[in-house]
């Protein structure tokens, strides 16, 4: 069985500047795995484990920080036998259905891909939608929303929680998979598979050379304003300078 699981490099949300009227600022911030895909590259892990002779490849589409040394052993790390990157400036602030159509046409070119795992969604713009497109651009079935994923005889056996019930489906394969974050909980890479990461083979792909324009721009991006609590305190007594100072404390 060939896997391949998708992930996105995302800017580390913790060096993420937020400025006076809420505008994001993230050209100094650092690249990363999106986290939300580290579950995907862990049920590949798992389906890996327990099918012989199985291996597992990572796919990232973006620009030239798929090239970094850093990004490279942290997704590798995870446990993929290889790595193969989409490296194009244009798929840096790509929509969703330019980035699948780019995924749609790398795991056409590598042939013989049993299974796509995505996560629930990327780090950043969580669209939700690319999983889904992949199934529809490769003629696969697809199936999102996840919790459990195991082999059964030629297929997989997949759980979806559902309001007050779980649907458990039989997938054929090939097929594709979006995984939900609570499937299950990523392992912490060791040094030596950290080390073991730089080793792994890198494949750098080409970008499809007449790709549509984006069907859809992101206008703007902002933190979200927080309400205010509009709390009134009357009076001047010790008892009401009190209360003033633990809400003062509690906010901080």
């Amino acid at each position: 069985m060939k896997i391949v699981v998708c992930c996105k490099a995302v800017r580390n949300e913790a060096d993420i500047k937020v400025g006076a009227g809420g505008s994001l600022d993230a050209s100094r911030a650092a690249w990363t795995v999106g986290s939300y895909d580290l579950h995907a590259v862990e049920a590949g892990k798992r389906l890996v484990e327990a099918t012989p002779g199985a291996t597992l490849v990572g796919l990232m589409a973006g620009g030239s920080e798929l090239t970094n040394v850093k990004l490279k052993k942290e997704v590798g790390s995870r446990g993929l036998d290889e790595l193969a990157v989409i490296v194009d400036d244009a798929l840096v602030e790509a929509d969703a259905l330019t980035t699948a159509r780019a995924l749609a046409s790398a795991i056409g070119a590598m042939g013989d891909v049993d299974l796509v795992l995505c996560g629930p969604g990327s780090g950043d713009e969580y669209a939700q939608a690319v999983g889904p497109m992949l199934g529809e651009l490769l003629g696969r079935p697809v199936v999102n929303a996840v919790d459990a994923v195991e082999p059964d005889g030629a297929g997989l056996r997949v759980e979806r929680s559902l309001a007050g019930a779980v649907q458990v489906l039989s997938v054929p394969l090939p097929a594709v998979l979006a995984v939900t974050s609570s499937i299950n909980t990523p392992r912490i890479p060791g040094m030596r598979d950290i080390l073991s990461a730089g080793k792994i083979p890198l494949t750098e792909l080409p970008a499809p050379s007449a790709a549509p324009a984006p069907v859809t721009r992101v206008s703007t991006t902002a933190a979200p304003r927080a309400a205010r609590a509009g709390k009134v305190l009357e009076g001047t007594d010790e008892a009401t300078i009190a209360e003033l100072a633990a809400l003062i404390r509690s906010a901080l």
